[in-house]
């Protein structure tokens, strides 16, 4: 410990001197640009959020996803058609200011080739055909107009890159922050899935461990720089303990303090359900949902059969 506060000791002199060395003024404190906590939980309670399709799991998450944030969604195996809550997403994020939503774009890195583009094209019909629905008399004032309501509007709204390996996925992460630079307008990131080649691929595991920790801390600067959401799919596996096999989240323990907030989809019976295991305010709860040609939706009664889709 002595080390280490001589080290930062030794770090802020040698700041201190550079900056006297090019005559800038020495700074007023360690830190500059602090913000007081009033103006954070205000700057908080204005944000909007992303909407998933559903007002039930938008309200166990508070509203939907949250912008400036991680949110990890871990899917188990047998709930896998249930990564169309990314999908959605994806689309949601577009829908314009004047109808209550952000108007931003997404980022879509595909790491399993899950992406149908098919399917996106159709869960964008039903996003435009809630729009219609639930403001019958509102295209006429909106700036965005009815006529820009289309399904290929949607589609050009999200950047799409194909992940082959765990290097170019890091170097995909990597250049996000140049990517984003560019283009302003992108409101959410999602990675499908962060975990699948770091488990297929990686053999060094302690090495691993320190990659992903850069990764996640990289992703959680980029989310506040930015205000934007990101939303990180994971898997599940089997962990050998104490004489048995059990269910843990997939990368490790230490993957586990990466996200913000965790949402885990799982079968209950016939019922699609989501369970938010974690999250920094608000209280751990689960709902029913539903996967329908439109995408994610309320769950229709309490026993919903499972949806076929394509």
């Amino acid at each position: 410990m002595k080390n280490e506060i001589q080290e930062s000791v030794d770090i802020l002199k040698a700041v201190k001197g550079a900056n006297k060395f090019k005559g800038a003024e020495e700074p007023t404190g360690v830190l500059k640009g602090a913000q007081n906590a009033w103006d954070m939980l205000s700057e908080e309670q204005s944000q909007k959020h992303i909407s998933t399709g559903s007002s039930d799991l938008n309200g166990i998450l508070g509203g939907g996803i949250h912008c400036k944030e991680v949110t990890e969604i871990v899917l188990f195996r047998w709930c896998s058609r249930s990564r169309q809550n990314s999908t959605g997403l994806a689309i949601n994020v577009q829908i314009p200011v004047d109808y209550g939503g952000l108007g931003g774009k997404a980022v879509y890195i595909d790491t399993e080739g899950s992406f149908m583009v098919e399917r996106v094209y159709q869960i964008a019909e039903g996003c435009i055909s809630d729009i219609m629905e639930y403001f019958p008399h509102h295209h006429h004032k909106a700036s965005s107009g009815k006529g820009n309501l289309q399904p290929e509007g949607f589609l050009s709204g999200i950047y799409y890159f194909r992940i082959c390996s765990y290097t170019e996925q890091i170097a995909v992460i990597n250049y996000l922050e140049k990517f984003l630079g560019e283009h302003k307008d992108v409101r959410i990131v999602i990675i499908d899935s962060v975990t699948f080649h770091f488990r297929q691929d990686f053999d060094d595991l302690a090495l691993r461990t320190r990659v992903l920790s850069g990764l996640s801390l990289k992703l959680m600067k980029l989310s506040k720089t930015y205000n934007l959401a990101v939303v990180l799919l994971n898997q599940v596996t089997t962990k050998f303990t104490e004489g048995s096999f059990q269910l843990t989240l997939a990368l490790g323990d230490s993957w586990s303090h990466s996200c913000t907030n965790r949402l885990i989809l799982y079968w209950k019976g016939n019922e699609r359900c989501a369970y938010l295991d974690k999250s920094p305010s608000l209280p751990v709860a689960s709902t029913p949902y539903a996967v329908t040609s439109k995408g994610v939706r309320d769950a229709a009664t309490p026993n919903c059969k499972r949806v076929r889709i394509m």
